[in-house]
């Protein structure tokens, strides 16, 4: 599933740097803590690899 804004895309990159052991867990706040507590590192991939061109800088709550 592609990441719908900037910021779902990043908290999703720094989830999977978590997940691979890159980062600290205890350093992850919010969406991203969340993220890689309930997300699998493939599902993590795929949204940290989406293309940031065009995408707004939150997604909207609708």
């Amino acid at each position: 599933m592609p990441a719908k804004s900037k910021s779902q895309q990043m908290a999703a990159g720094a989830a999977l740097a978590a997940k691979k052991g890159e980062k600290k867990k205890s350093e992850l706040k919010g969406a991203s803590k969340s993220m890689a507590d309930s997300m699998s590192e493939k599902e993590l991939r795929e949204m940290a690899s989406t293309k940031r061109k065009g995408k707004p800088e939150r997604a909207s709550k609708s």
